[in-house]
């Protein structure tokens, strides 16, 4: 599973001009779910996002988790983060996953953290959704489930 985690002070997502999901200072992240992805690809991805020391301390330092500082994640699945784009100039989805198979794996990674207590909210999978970012920092990480991922 790929993964786009962006720090913010506040993140949305809107389906048909709803908001679906919202959440205050957190994580916003974006869940590409990849076709040689796996269960265990989802725990390493949660217990990765829990663990992340993005937010600042006293001394300003990123020595802090999203527990430390009771923040919420905005999950929003992304099938485009798997795109190959090495060849001619339109991206290649064939390296993401079956939906039904991703759907699962991603509500896989939003339980694992709502179980460790984190506030998690999502979009709507599958949807057109505009998801609306306050980047704080800007902080932006990429994450990978796999040490090395065979494109």
């Amino acid at each position: 599973m790929i993964a786009l985690a962006q720090r913010v002070r506040c993140g949305s997502v809107k389906v048909d001009g709803n908001i679906v999901g919202a959440i205050e200072n957190g994580l916003v992240i974006l869940v590409g779910v990849c076709r040689d992805d796996e269960p265990s690809d989802a725990i390493k991805l949660a217990e990765k996002v829990f663990g992340l020391r993005v937010f600042e301390d006293d001394d300003g330092k990123f020595n802090l988790s999203i527990a430390d500082v009771g923040g919420s994640v905005l999950a929003v699945s992304q099938f485009t983060l798997c795109a190959n784009t090495t060849r001619g100039r339109r991206p290649s989805f064939a390296n993401a996953m079956e939906p039904k198979i991703a759907q699962k794996l991603f509500n896989g990674f939003v339980e694992m953290l709502r179980a460790k207590g984190i506030l998690t909210e999502t979009g709507i999978f599958g949807a057109k959704m505009l998801v609306k970012i306050e980047n704080d920092g800007p902080v932006t990480l990429w994450l990978d489930s796999k040490t090395k991922r065979k494109k």
